[in-house]
């Protein structure tokens, strides 16, 4: 019996905490990872400060779990989806389809989480920067991957970094100018461009997941 009753609230316990750190995370992307404190969330969740300091120990901490929180939400919205569809430009075209649902949609209230925070901390070295560069090079490396493979395969031309910079170029600045205005023209320019891109890197036909946004 002590046994189920321990594993009863290590469950409730690390459902707590994921309900916590989606709140952090949404937090984050409209005030920045430094608004991010155990007072603030206590204020949002309706939880005592004295329990969300006995789950994470610090601000610090709390900040580190949030990134990593943060990351597998995106991971869950952009990255496993485009695993279902074929390596190459095909696979190319849904992630980045997939990064601008993401951000249109507002699985964060201010748009992409990583865009919101690095601008917040790319001045403040430290564990917390170090963890957004880490994920944000991770989605990038992954990226520009699945370019190379096109390009391997006949279906791109060019430098794969170069042809992944640009199109994550269109993105960031959709994500950008979407928040500011509340216009979902940014996002709509940003897939022209991304089809333009492609199609100057020798696409022969542009899968149709971009096309939705145009």
């Amino acid at each position: 019996m002590s046994t189920i009753v321990t594993d009863g609230r290590r469950a409730r316990g690390a459902a707590s905490r994921e309900r916590i750190l989606a709140e952090a995370a949404d937090l984050a992307s409209t005030v920045g990872l430094d608004g991010v404190t155990i007072g603030a969330l206590a204020e949002t969740t309706g939880h005592s400060k004295s329990g969300i300091s006995t789950l994470f120990g610090s601000k610090e901490s709390l900040q580190l779990a949030t990134v990593d929180a943060a990351a597998e939400i995106f991971r869950r919205e952009v990255v496993e989806p485009a695993h279902e569809i074929p390596r190459g430009l095909e696979r190319v075209v849904a992630l980045l389809a997939g990064i601008i649902s993401y951000s249109r949609r507002r699985v964060f209230s201010g748009g992409c989480f990583f865009q919101a925070c690095i601008a917040d901390m790319d001045s403040k070295p430290g564990p917390v920067r170090d963890a957004l560069r880490v994920h944000i090079a991770q989605w990038e490396g992954y990226l520009q991957a699945q370019v190379s493979y096109a390009i391997a395969n006949g279906e791109l031309q060019g430098d794969a970094r170069t042809l992944a910079f640009a199109l994550l170029a269109l993105y960031e600045m959709s994500n950008a100018r979407s928040v500011m205005t509340g216009s979902d023209e940014p996002y709509r320019t940003a897939a022209a461009g991304m089809t333009w891109v492609l199609s100057a890197a020798g696409a022969a036909a542009i899968p149709p997941a971009l096309s939705a946004f145009e």
